[in-house]
C-alpha cells in the first residue's frame, strides 16, 4: 500500500511540474519511467521526475539538459547520479492523508483573478513563476487564507483530480500547523499528497499525514 501511495504522489508531482513547465511554455514528455522537460525548467522546479522505482539513470539524463543547475527528483531514492556531475540537494519524505473528517478551522480560499494571483505569489515568494494561466487549468486550485483584516497570510496549490497533490504551502504565521489544517478543511473528502522535508514535516503529520517513504533531490553543481 504505501509503495502504491507514493507511486501516487510521484504521478501527481510530475503532473504538476508539467504544469508548470506548460505555462512557461516548455512542453514536458511523461512515459511510465518519468516525467521530463528537455529544457531548463522555471526557477525551483526539476528537469524530470521519476515515477516508477528502478529507473536507468543514463537513459534519465539522456532526456534532459545535464548542464550546470539541471536538477532531478528521484522519487524513490534509489537512482545515483553522484557518478554524472550531481550531488544530493536534498532528502525528503512523500506524505499521504486518506480522505476523513474536516478539521475545526476553515478552509482556504480559492484565487481567482490574475491580481489575486500576482499577490498571492508576491507573498509566496515565487513572483513570476506563477502566471494567470495557471488560473484556468482545471486540475490547478491556488488557496489562500486572509486574517480577520484580510491580509493574505499563507496559501498552498492544489494539484490533480485525485488524489490531490499538495505543494508551494507557505505562511506568514509562526506555526504552520494551522495552515496544513486548512488544507485538509478544503477538500475533506478526497486523498491528499505531497513531501516534506524533515524541519516541516511534522507540521504535516500533525494534520494527518503519514510518512510513506524518502525522495531525493539531485542538483547538477
Amino acid at each position: 500500500m504505501l509503495e502504491d501511495e507514493r507511486v501516487a504522489a510521484a504521478r501527481n508531482n510530475a503532473e504538476w511540474c508539467d504544469i508548470v513547465c506548460g505555462s512557461h511554455g516548455l512542453a514536458g514528455r511523461t512515459d511510465a519511467a518519468a516525467w521530463s522537460v528537455p529544457h531548463r525548467s522555471p526557477r525551483w522546479y526539476p528537469d524530470a521526475v521519476t515515477v516508477r522505482p528502478g529507473v536507468d539513470a543514463e537513459a534519465l539524463l539522456a532526456r534532459i539538459d545535464v548542464g550546470p543547475g539541471a536538477s532531478v527528483k528521484d522519487s524513490f531514492a534509489d537512482v545515483d547520479l553522484s557518478g554524472y556531475g550531481f550531488r544530493v540537494l536534498f532528502d525528503a519524505q512523500w506524505i499521504h492523508r486518506p480522505a476523513s473528517a474536516p478539521p475545526p478551522v476553515p478552509p482556504l480560499t480559492p484565487v481567482s483573478t490574475p491580481d489575486e494571483l500576482a499577490a498571492w505569489a508576491a507573498a509566496h515568494g515565487g513572483g513570476e513563476l506563477f502566471r494567470p494561466a495557471l488560473l484556468t487549468d482545471p486540475r490547478v486550485r491556488i488557496l489562500a487564507r486572509h486574517d480577520d483584516r484580510g491580509v493574505l497570510t499563507g496559501g498552498a496549490v492544489l494539484s490533480g483530480c485525485g488524489p490531490y497533490g499538495v505543494s508551494n504551502l507557505f505562511t506568514r504565521t509562526d506555526d504552520s500547523r494551522d495552515i496544513w489544517r486548512a488544507v485538509c478543511a478544503t477538500v475533506p473528502n478526497a486523498p491528499l499528497v505531497g513531501y516534506e522535508t524533515s524541519a516541516d514535516l511534522p507540521s504535516a503529520l500533525s494534520a494527518g499525514f503519514t510518512a510513506t517513504g524518502p525522495l531525493r533531490v539531485w542538483l547538477h553543481a
